[in-house]
């Protein structure tokens, strides 16, 4: 019972790799005309390359833990 962290950490990898991905490919479904498309491309993008930028320092952590 002396690693509860390294679950803990496992599955914020696991929701964060999730996120990421499927935000990436939300950025690249195409969107309705009424909407402003180009926003909702770059925030999706955003979030996406965000969520893989904290996957990899989640990774890290597991691999140094």
């Amino acid at each position: 019972m002396s690693n509860w962290h390294e679950p803990i950490l496992f599955g914020f990898t696991l929701i964060t790799f999730v996120l990421g991905i499927s935000s990436l490919i939300m950025s690249f479904l195409p969107t309705p005309e009424g909407h402003n498309v180009m926003q909702s491309k770059v925030e999706y993008s955003f979030f996406g390359v965000a969520a893989l930028a904290l996957f990899a320092v989640f990774v890290y952590a597991l691999v140094t833990a």
